[in-house]
């Protein structure tokens, strides 16, 4: 009789190999999940599928998830009152499951909530009254300025050149703010939100440039039901199409010079703050939606035969398979020591989020497309969710700065650390 004891197999959670849990965090996790699989999964598809002229119309399933998001109290201040690392653990843990039920729609409720989080953040109750029940968006790129309106120091711009203005500018007159120009096609909600938060460059009464060439911005809560705001056509695009966006073109708007919640003292410091909030939300939804199509890949070798057996029990199939598990595991190991770092140091950056943003978003890549080959030709039609995954990833590698924009900001703080601080010297 053998006396041998066999080794267990471990324990696993929803994410994967998580240890530790507290009972609230697996009670969220639970509840974001099933909220993820029953509304959001279904629903997004549905979007996916149909024209953009008519994917957000008043009743369309676009609307109806944000009704049903409303129903769950998702709230931008719900963690607030936590300890900082409690709270990057709870944002990391719903962000993920969100994502991985439809990562399109993730951005569009954390998009929505922008202009409420920092009208609270300034506490300007007007503001917040403002902002409360309205779908929001973050106006922060133009058509010709995108991933160049990120950077924070005059040396990383061509010698000699001073920073980009964009389409988009705000002139500060007396108690009014005036805005004039157009957003990009890309921002989130853009087609359909309510209010908005522009983050944008500012004539204070002195021209656009400091002395340095960099511009001067604003942060301004701007309602966009108000005389001189229009809108173009939702974009119809490849991936994220459950996300509305479009352009919103503003022509001498004008709104009171208190809806501003950044101006030319405190801007760089509150744009820095916002920037690394919406990077680091970015690495969690990488995170859920390259969990979601490894998920995919591994039911579907369990289901699938060829050459006389399921394809999991082939010995490349099981290489392939932990090959995307580690990355699955590095992805969310990533995302969540940019978000602690984020929340809990006394001095975030936002080239350190966008690091993570980056390495988050390429690696989901290879993941997605490493899982879409397993499935081989299916793969590509429609009667496959991974197809839709595969769109949904790679508009995250643009998406919120263009990935290799972003490993040469943090590149350059790695310098300025090493020059300025002595970091990384023997």
């Amino acid at each position: 009789m053998s006396t041998r004891q066999e080794v267990p197999l471990p324990v696993v959670g929803l994410s994967g190999f998580d240890a530790g849990l507290s009972e609230e965090e697996q009670g969220v996790q639970d509840a974001m999940h099933r909220f993820a699989r029953d509304v959001m999964r279904p629903l997004g598809r549905e979007i996916d599928r149909m024209p953009a002229d008519k994917a957000y119309l008043p009743g369309s399933p676009f609307w109806q998830f944000h009704a049903e998001a409303q129903k769950m109290g998702f709230d931008p201040e719900a963690l607030a009152g936590m300890p900082s690392e409690q709270a990057a653990r709870m944002d990391a843990i719903m962000i993920e499951e969100l994502a991985w039920g439809d990562a399109g729609l993730t951005v569009s409720l954390g998009a929505g909530g922008m202009p409420l989080l920092m009208a609270r953040a300034s506490g300007n109750q007007e503001l917040v009254e403002l902002c409360e029940g309205k779908l929001g968006c973050w106006g922060a790129t133009q058509p010709d300025r995108g991933s160049d309106g990120l950077i924070l120091y005059p040396e990383e711009r061509h010698p000699g050149s001073v920073a980009n203005k964009g389409n988009l500018q705000a002139t500060f007159t007396g108690d009014e703010i005036v805005f004039n120009g157009q957003t990009s096609a890309w921002v989130s909600n853009g087609a359909v939100a309510q209010v908005a938060l522009l983050d944008i460059v500012a004539d204070y009464g002195n021209g656009f440039y400091d002395e340095h060439g960099n511009t001067h911005g604003c942060n301004v809560i701007v309602p966009l039901d108000i005389k001189g705001v229009s809108r173009g056509k939702p974009l119809d695009k490849l991936g994220k199409r459950p996300l509305p966006q479009g352009e919103i073109y503003f022509d001498n708007v004008r709104v009171p010079r208190r809806f501003a919640i950044a101006t030319q003292n405190d801007y760089e410091l509150k744009h820095a703050y916002a920037w690394a909030q919406a990077g680091t939300a970015m690495s969690h939804i990488a995170t859920g939606l390259a969990r979601a199509a490894f998920e995919l890949a591994l039911a579907y070798t369990h289901e699938r035969r060829q050459g006389g057996a399921l394809l999991a029990t082939h010995q490349l199939t099981q290489h392939r398979l932990g090959g995307l598990g580690m990355k699955v595991e590095a992805i969310r190991a990533m995302a969540r020591h940019v978000a602690h770092y984020t929340r809990c140091s006394p001095r975030p950056h936002p080239y350190f989020t966008a690091a993570g943003k980056a390495f988050c978003c390429s690696e989901l890549m290879h993941v997605v497309n490493e899982s879409l080959q397993l499935f081989g030709g299916v793969g590509l039609t429609h009667e496959f969710p991974i197809e839709k995954l595969m769109r949904d990833a790679r508009a995250m590698q643009i998406e919120d700065g263009e990935n290799n924009i972003l490993q040469l900001h943090y590149g350059h703080l790695l310098s300025r650390l090493h020059q300025q601080e002595g970091w990384g010297r023997a």
